[in-house]
């Protein structure tokens, strides 16, 4: 087995025995739903506190599980990683009750960046957002 691909799979396994204990994660509602190299799926169903003043799902909510996706996707292949850019686009609204879904895929990780492309949809595959993301290996 490549000696990058044993690297991948350590840090899948370090990064799903973390995932049940993460603060933000916990407090939000996110799960961790698939993790593997260069790809990670994170869901978080959408509470009635998560409403903004204009009775519509904060932003913030939708970036967070595109950004949690993603630092799940990105340190899958190089750990440990930190994002440097993180650039999202809003399609669609979503709903309380929604089941938002998040997957991150990896599409290029090196020495010095990292290149990640995320999509969140709810429970019947309506497109919600659409992100980018860049990250910088630290270790």
């Amino acid at each position: 087995m490549p000696q990058k691909e044993v690297k991948s799979i350590d840090a899948v396994a370090e990064l799903k025995a973390k995932a049940d204990n993460e603060p933000i994660a916990t407090f939000l509602g996110m799960e961790l739903e698939e993790l593997s190299p260069g790809y990670a799926r994170v869901s978080i169903e959408v509470l009635p506190q998560y409403q903004n003043f204009n009775g519509m799902t904060f932003g913030g909510i939708i970036m967070a599980v595109a950004d949690q996706s993603f630092a799940y996707g990105s340190n899958s292949l190089n750990f440990p990683s930190v994002a440097s850019q993180f650039n999202l686009h809003f399609i669609a609204g979503a709903k309380v009750g929604d089941q938002l879904i998040a997957e991150c895929r990896v599409v290029k990780s090196g020495r010095r960046v990292g290149i990640s492309e995320m999509t969140v949809t709810n429970q019947d595959g309506k497109l919600i957002a659409k992100a980018t993301g860049t990250t910088i290996p630290t270790g």
